[in-house]
This record gives structure tokens, sequence and C-alpha cells, in this order.
């Protein structure tokens, strides 16, 4: 390891890093909610929006201050060269764009404006509505932009389809298997409610576009035969399959009106449920559609007032981490804000079971989920990470134990077979379904990844059961699958500067060596990453083009993870004191951080995800650990 020293002596760069601590101390607790928890803003793209538009216009209920404020927000996203991005700095994509600019024909934006007619020759160079997804296409078909036959074949019959059998609804991740029922029930009733406008000025004439490969022809096989059956007068099993997906769907339906706290599946039951024959006033589809509003962010702007959509919300996962980020800079346990983040933290304890006891049906129910209505939906990363908080109180709040206690077994018991950890399924990993030609909106499994892995690992490593057979297990999976240059792939966070700065610190609380070959070589990459400035920033292209690997402009986050690594392996590498002082000239004079770049990941590739909270969160950790190395010395 590295020996050179840190600044011993240089008090006043100490002390700079003591107030730059306090400051974030305040700022997060000024931030936190009357009942405990913290939720920081999720922004997306702006798909979330003209979604939510299109829906409201398809079930007559779409309301023209909506319109206005949400084409508003949707306008000011557009960039210079009439396209929208799904990321901060990100390259036009073609499907987002297709559906902002219909959004904003309904707003009453006409096609030979000029940002409309910027996008459209964005849209018609790059192949028109025929290169757009399926899922943008399933849209257009709704309103008769695009036929229903040239979309593939979605049979409800899928829902019938027993778990052990290929291409089931336990086949697909949980995201993917709650937006999957749903459309298969909207693409069998095939519904058109013509939009006041045409937008056949965005086809290009080209033809869909099809996947090549061997697999994606006898796929392409079987939609023919199944576009037989569809128009047969004879279905045998097709109105049982329908009711048994409207079933299947209403059983899933969370207490907010959701549908696993996620913007597709809700919007998709809802059609569905709509389409099959319940009213807008069925408690059902009431407690959906107002359970939307929830999500909705309002924001005054110097050209009026904006209306955007959340994809989803984290509170949760944005509380565990501020508790582990208060008491790494030196919060004590029973701090009144600590405790009233536990309580609460406490009291979103799942203890029904969910889809995952598919694959595991005698563990008993436990963990978290991420958002504040999910109970079928638990995950092993969330749950981790509280238990992880849960763990620094334990000596002032013994009453967490049995909490903890349920929540590591449940953790444990869905370890997958070859070892490593999926955030929502165990042993979700049948890529057959990647296959299916309506598989195309970015990950459609749930497979162990490194950061989830990595997290489970470092939970266990401070729980003292670093010896037991799952955390030699989880070690040997991340072991495995480290990179050859050294990072980890990070499947929930951007990119390999967050795999890695998840991996290391596990590695390190189960006991693997500080000098051990792997963690030099993680070191060795995250050093060589550094940016000039002293941060540390990856591009979210790193995910389909490897000259951005470990490079893009510093953010407040992506240091703090890069610090988190050093912090645990090798704390006196001058690369961490020059991070720390990036950390402390960037902070705002309010305590926290700016982070306009997109640091979290949905879909690698697809879908991307700033988090308010990770900017406050992650640099008061790395600062306040590093504050705490100097307190406590070498050794």
């Amino acid at each position: 390891m590295t020996t050179a020293s840190k600044r011993d002596g240089d008090v006043e760069f100490v002390d700079d890093v003591a107030d730059a601590v306090a400051r974030a101390q305040q700022h997060l607790r000024d931030r936190q909610a009357p009942a405990g928890w913290w939720k920081g803003e999720l922004r997306t793209n702006v798909t979330m929006d003209a979604e939510d538009l299109l829906l409201r216009q398809f079930l007559g209920i779409v309301q023209d201050d909506e319109l206005d404020q949400a084409a508003r927000w949707i306008r000011s996203q557009q960039r210079a060269d009439g396209t929208w991005a799904n990321f901060e700095g990100g390259p036009g994509n073609l499907s987002t764009t297709v559906e902002a600019y219909a959004a904003l024909r309904l707003a009453g934006d006409e096609p030979d404006e000029p940002h409309m007619r910027a996008a459209r020759e964005f849209v018609l160079a790059g192949g028109g509505l025929e290169a757009s997804r399926v899922f943008t296409r399933i849209w257009l078909a709704l309103f008769g932009e695009w036929s229903w036959d040239d979309l593939p074949s979605m049979p409800p019959e899928l829902v019938l389809l027993p778990s052990w059998a290929p291409l089931n609804k336990y086949d697909w991740a949980c995201w993917a298997r709650q937006t999957v029922v749903p459309i298969t029930v909207v693409a069998t009733m095939r519904p058109v409610r013509p939009l006041p406008f045409r937008l056949t000025e965005l086809r290009a004439g080209t033809g869909e576009q099809r996947r090549g490969g061997l697999i994606a022809q006898g796929f392409h096989m079987v939609d023919k035969a199944l576009k037989l059956y569809d128009r047969s007068p004879i279905q045998p099993g097709r109105e049982f399959a329908l009711r048994q997906a409207a079933e299947w769907i209403i059983a899933r339906q969370e207490d907010d009106g959701g549908w696993g706290g996620i913007q597709p599946p809700w919007v998709y039951s809802i059609l569905a449920l709509h389409l099959l024959g319940y009213s807008l006033e069925h408690p059902v589809l009431a407690a959906a559609v107002n359970g939307l509003d929830m999500f909705l962010v309002h924001e005054t702007t110097p050209d009026g007032m904006v209306r955007r959509l959340e994809a989803c919300q984290s509170p949760v996962w944005d509380t565990c981490l501020t508790v582990i980020a208060l008491l790494d800079s030196g919060m004590a346990a029973d701090d009144p804000a600590v405790v009233s983040a536990v309580d609460w933290l406490l009291g979103e304890e799942i203890r029904v079971s969910g889809d995952w006891a598919v694959r595991r049906p005698g563990l008993e129910p436990a963990g978290w989920a991420f958002e504040f209505a999910n109970d079928g939906y638990p995950d092993t990363d969330d749950t981790a990470e509280v238990v992880l908080a849960l763990h620094r109180v334990e000596h002032a709040l013994p009453h967490v134990k049995p909490a903890m206690d349920r929540g590591i077994a449940w953790v444990v018991g869905m370890q997958s077979r070859d070892g490593g950890w999926g955030a929502f399924d165990a042993d979700n990993t049948r890529r057959l379904v990647e296959k299916v030609p309506f598989s195309d909106f970015g990950a459609v499994i749930d497979p162990p990844s490194a950061d989830v892995t990595a997290h489970v690992v470092e939970m266990l490593g401070h729980r003292g059961l670093a010896d037991g057979r799952p955390t030699r297990r989880g070690v040997r999976w991340l072991l495995d699958a480290q990179e050859p240059d050294g990072a980890w792939f990070g499947r929930w966070g951007a990119n390999y500067v967050y795999g890695t700065g998840a991996a290391v610190p596990a590695l390190v609380a189960a006991g693997v060596a500080p000098d051990d070959p792997a963690i030099t070589r993680a070191i060795a990459w995250l050093a060589e990453h550094q940016n000039a400035d002293g941060g540390w920033g990856e591009d979210l292209r790193s995910y389909t083009d490897d000259a951005w690997r470990g490079r893009g402009d510093s953010t407040a986050s992506q240091t703090a993870w890069a610090l988190l690594a050093l912090l645990a392996a090798d704390p006196d590498h001058p690369a961490v004191e020059r991070g720390v002082a990036w950390l402390v000239a960037q902070q705002r004079a309010d305590g926290g951080w700016d982070e306009d770049l997109y640091t979290g990941t949905g879909f690698p590739g697809d879908f991307y995800i700033n988090y308010e909270m990770y900017r406050l969160a992650f640099p008061l950790s790395a600062l306040g650990r590093w504050l705490d190395y100097q307190d406590a010395g070498p050794g």
C-alpha cells in the first residue's frame, strides 16, 4: 500500500473539513420530515411527463392547467439541438423525443414552430417512428398512430404459465413482470382513441427495425403464429387469461394506489383495468389515479408553474443512507434526528409475503422496500443498508435487534445459487426473456450484481458474520466479478466508480486484507481515474461505450463513492486528501452540494436517475470517515 502521510499538523485543513461536516449535518437536520424520514426528488426524463399526459388524454381526464404546466416543463428540458435526452449531458434519444413531441402537440404546439421542427428533423434522421422502442409504439397505437398489427404479439395467456415454465411471468424481474402482465391485456384489447391531430410527419417510411440472430428469428416465427391466433374466432382460455390477469394486477395494488411504487406498471395497470371495464370511479382505479398525484412535483419558474412526475420515490433508501451519513460524521446514536429516523424505519419493515416467495417459498417475510408503499417487493439492497444503519445504533437503541435479525435472515435466504444477490428476486437469471420481441425497454431480469452483493456482504461483515458460508460465498462472487482492470460494474449506480466504491469496503469488512491483490488493483484503478481537479466522475455512457469507463466531470456523489473505497483500504493514499479537498471546496454555503449530472441507474443503457439525496448523504459519509481517521490515526 502507499505510505504517503496525511497532513499531520495541518489544523486549518482539518478544521475546514469539520466545518463542512457541521454545515452538512445541519442541512440534513433541516430537511428531515416531522415523521422522521428523508426524501429527495428523484428525476428521470420527460417520458414520465409525456406518458402521464397521454394517459390522462386516453382516460379523458386531462385538465388544461395540467397540460400547460407539464408542457412548460417538457419544453424547458429540450436541448439546443431540438432533442430530449435520457440524462443530463447525454445524447438525444429518439423514443424520448417522439414522446415529448407528441405531448407538446397535445398541448397545442404546432409542427412548424422552430423547436418542434428541430425535434422532427432529429426523429426523421434517426429512422422516424419506425425506429422507436416498442413501448413508444404502444402509446402511439393507443391513439391510432401505429397499427396494433405491427406490434409484437403479447398474449395474456402468459399469466397462466406455471413458475417452472420458460417465459412465465416470474422469469421477468419484478419491475418488468408488473409491466408485462397489464401490457398483455392492453395489447389484446387493441383500443384506439384518436388524438385531435396526426403524427404522420414523424414517419420516415423506412419500415420497422427487427432484431437479428437465430433466437430472434425463432421468436419472429412464434409471433406470426400468435398473430394468427389473435385473429381466430376460437380462442380457448383467452377470457380466462384476461380475468386472471386482472386478478393478478389487483392483488398487487399497494396502499398508495400504485403498483411497485414505480411509474411503468402503474400506468399500464390503470390502462388494463380501464379497458377491462373498471370505471374510473371504481375504488381500485380511483385510488390509482389519485395516487399518481402524490408523485407530482410543482415548481415555480420564471416562465411560470411547471409540473413533473417522479418515476419513483425513495424515502427508505434516502433515510437509511442519511442515518449512516449522520453517524459517520459523529452524530450520536441517541440524537433525536437519528432516533426519529430509526423509529420510522422500524415501522416500514415488511412482514408479508410477495412475489419473491415464488423462488423462496419457505422464507419468513421481512426486509424493507425502497418506497413509502411497496409491501410486495422488499429488496435486498435497501434491507442491507437499513440493517447497516440499525447496526450502528444498536448499542443505544437495543430494541432494533429483532428487526435486524429478521432482515438478515431474509437477505441470506435471498442469496442466489451462484453466491451473489439480485435486488428483488433470487435466481432471476433466465435470459430467454431478453429475446422476446417486446422486451426492448431496458433490463428485464434481476441477476446478482456487484453493488447489491457488496452491500449485503458489507452488512454481514459488520454484523460479525464474515466467517459464515453466505458471506464467504458472497466474497467469492465479488472476487470473481472483478473486471480485468480492477473495477467492478455498477448495476444501480454510475457505474464502475459506484461498483468499486461498494465492493472495496465490503471486502474489507468481510476480512479481505487491504493489501490483497484484488483490493490493490481496485485502489490503483480509482487513483488512475481521479480527475485533475481532485474529484471523480463517470459519464453514464460508460454503460455502452468503454471509452467512458471511470471518466466524466467530477460529481459530489461519485467523488464520495471513490473516497469511501479508498478510506476503507488505504486512507493515507494521496488521492484521498485531494478528493476531500474537492468536496469541501464544492460545498454550498447552506451545507449541500450541487449535482446536475445523473449518477443513479434504473436500467443500464436505457433509464437513469438523479437522486437528490446522493449529493448530500454520500459526501457527508466520506468527510465524516476522513475526520474519524484523523482522530484515530493510522492503525
